[in-house]
């Protein structure tokens, strides 16, 4: 079986940066009491004129600089997004034309888990199609957030992150897992926007256009199917969670995150987190995290690297990488 090599990545985040601070004295809250609560000290918040679009072409730009292609050598460009940048055409439309892609693109909506989702459909598309393709996840969910709703306001953030994947003789893919359960479609949800109910004045003036949580429900379907798949991945690549070297989680909550590593017995030195400084930055998280980890040179050739995301619907995969990247 053909697998791929990661030899490019880049991140793109806003200079706007929203502390917690800010959003204690929004909300008449203590700012201890956010941090505690989801260990989020500060978040980026898209400014005029920036998008989901315009994250994820920034972010594609730098990764395919360090890969040492160019647009043209794309033969498949993916996106992973929960906040397009119009509800028609997809938003992997306009970074095509702005990256000059040659090949391929389309979106992926699997919420937070987009970037695991997409990262398993490049793997097959590679692997019959053995081209380069350039992954995007990016999200501008503070634009989905209602200003006055504290719970959600104090999670989220925007971002984008890409990476190239480059064919290769054989897979370093251990083992990954999928899942999605269609009964949660509640706990996260906006409701107008869609054919279910079109955008009118009223539900514009209900503010039915914004995101709503059930926050208790998130947290525990997140552990719970997050637990799920990272034992199902680990049991089919034949893996102690031990043995893993770096974790790289959907930064979705520091409470969720803990709660994972305490279940799956993954080590808590393994943990790649930076949600303190961004935030929930929903698809785009994962790629965040790996691009900072290679960056900082904390991944090496041989370490076993796993990804695991989790995203309404709910939604839900993992992937265990024997890692073997690096520019060419």
């Amino acid at each position: 079986m053909n697998g791929f090599d990661i030899t490019g990545w880049g991140i793109s985040v806003p200079e706007k940066v929203v502390t917690s601070a800010e959003l204690a004295e929004r909300f008449g809250v203590d700012e201890h009491w956010i941090t505690s609560r989801c260990g989020i000290s500060e978040r980026r918040a898209v400014g005029p004129g920036q998008t989901t679009a315009s994250l994820a072409v920034e972010a594609g730009r730098r990764a395919l600089a360090k890969a040492g292609l160019s647009g043209g050598d794309i033969a498949h460009l993916i996106v992973a997004t929960a906040t397009p940048e119009q509800p028609s055409p997809a938003t992997s439309a306009f970074v095509h034309h702005e990256l000059g892609i040659a090949g391929s693109a389309h979106d992926v909506n699997s919420e937070c888990a987009g970037f695991v989702y997409g990262l398993v459909s490049a793997m097959a598309l590679i692997a019959i199609d053995p081209r380069p393709i350039l992954l995007i996840g990016s999200d501008t969910h503070t634009l989905t957030a209602n200003p006055a709703d504290r719970d959600l306001s104090i999670l989220v953030g925007d971002g984008a992150g890409a990476v190239v994947l480059v064919p290769a003789a054989d897979s370093n893919v251990l083992a990954w897992n999928l899942g999605a359960d269609g009964s949660c479609t509640g706990s996260l949800k906006v409701l107008a926007g869609g054919s279910r109910m079109p955008t009118t004045e009223e539900t514009v003036r209900q503010g039915l256009h914004y995101a709503q949580i059930n926050g208790n429900e998130i947290y525990l379907n997140a552990v719970r199917y997050t637990v799920r798949t990272v034992r199902e991945t680990l049991k089919n690549a034949k893996v102690e969670a031990a043995d893993v070297r770096h974790v790289i989680p959907h930064q979705a909550n520091i409470r969720i995150i803990n709660s994972i590593l305490s279940h799956t017995g993954l080590r808590p030195e393994a943990l790649v987190a930076n949600l303190h400084k961004y935030g929930n930055t929903a698809s785009a998280s994962i790629p965040i995290a790996l691009a900072e980890a290679l960056d900082e040179g904390r991944i090496e050739n041989g370490d076993l690297v796993l990804l695991a995301g989790f995203g309404a619907g709910m939604t839900w995969g993992s992937m265990l990488l024997e890692w073997r990247g690096g520019t060419r």
